[in-house]
């Protein structure tokens, strides 16, 4: 009886000796920041609480500004959930269907002819990414889709396989100016921005003033900002605050309806019968049995991160201008173990 007693109060001992030691998600953050592995903002929610919610670092090194909880960051790829609820909005709307053609609405080559807007949100379209015409500055749609009219074939038989590709995401922010009558920014301010009161997200425009604005740096601390004017595959800056206040609006179905919501986290299916682990501008994947959903974005000097756990209203968002200092993967699996 005294063995059975000894071993219940060992087992009882390491758990709480386990727990103890679990580190507060504020912790993990600090340690980033001192290793110079973090400049930014982050904020942390466990189950619907807030956990974390800070700025660390400088919005502008050279003139010693310290960022804050509201300075905006170029969010990069994390564009394109915005760009994906504005297609499914529209569709609730009843001004397009997801498997349209592209080309009802938009001019496409040839070859694209037939690619529809449910493979340009899956990646599946077979379209070119653009990724040779990064490095231009001010860099436009219209240049993009140019440059797609000067290939020759689609990469691969539409739905055959996904391949990420921001170019399909150009042709989504070309096909929401043309069903709304309105420019991209236009409509993503109108439709959900300004009704989820995102005050410090905006879709950036060469004559767009961001008063606190993060700018760009590489790991040495020099310059690197962001450079280029598309959308609809990037160009928002945002706050992590703000960007959960997205988070919260597709919870609760106040801009897609329960329905949609299903359908933006399903996963394509390939014609070869394999699924692919991207809905609607969201990686999908079970972890521990909780469907996630996980958007990274990074360009220039930035990186950004939005993790999701859909089933138990947890997050994990940080958005950094020291991009090529990040550590993102890792920083995401220090980060989960404090929270689930």
């Amino acid at each position: 009886m005294k063995t059975l007693l000894w071993n219940t109060f060992i087992g009882i001992f390491l758990i709480l000796q386990l727990t103890s030691c679990k580190q507060h998600p504020q912790d993990v953050v600090n340690e980033y920041y001192k290793k110079g592995e973090f400049n930014g903002s982050v904020l942390i929610v466990k189950n619907g609480q807030v956990v974390c919610d800070t700025a660390l670092g400088f919005k502008n090194i050279e003139k010693g500004l310290r960022s804050d909880k509201n300075t905006s960051f170029y969010i990069a790829s994390l564009s394109k959930p915005f760009t994906a609820a504005a297609i499914m909005i529209l569709q609730q709307k009843g001004l397009l269907k997801l498997d349209d053609k592209a080309s009802q609405f938009i001019e496409l080559p040839e070859y694209a002819k037939n690619i529809t807007i449910r493979q340009l949100l899956h990646h599946t379209s077979g379209i070119s990414d653009y990724e040779s015409l990064f490095s231009k500055k001010g860099l436009t749609n219209q240049e993009v889709i140019d440059w797609l009219f000067s290939l020759k074939n689609l990469d691969f038989i539409p739905d055959s396989k996904f391949k990420y590709s921001n170019s399909g995401y150009i042709i989504l922010s070309q096909i929401i100016e043309k069903v709304s009558g309105k420019s991209y920014r236009t409509m993503i301010h109108e439709q959900i921005i300004t009704p989820l009161k995102m005050n410090n997200t905006y879709v950036y425009e060469s004559s767009t003033i961001i008063q606190n604005k993060a700018l760009g740096y590489n790991q040495q601390k020099k310059p690197d900002d962001y450079s280029i004017l598309t959308t609809g595959d990037g160009g928002i800056y945002s706050t992590p605050e703000d960007l959960y206040k997205f988070d919260q609006a597709l919870r609760n179905y106040t801009l897609i309806n329960k329905e949609n919501t299903a359908l933006v986290y399903t996963p394509a299916k390939l014609s070869g019968g394999q699924i692919s682990n991207y809905g609607f501008a969201w990686f999908i994947e079970k972890e521990k049995g909780r469907k996630t959903a996980m958007h990274t974005g990074g360009l220039s000097g930035f990186k950004a991160l939005f993790w999701r756990d859909l089933e138990h209203n947890s997050c994990i968002i940080a958005l950094t201008n020291q991009g090529d200092a990040f550590p993102l993967g890792n920083f995401l699996n220090d980060i989960k173990k404090t929270i689930q």
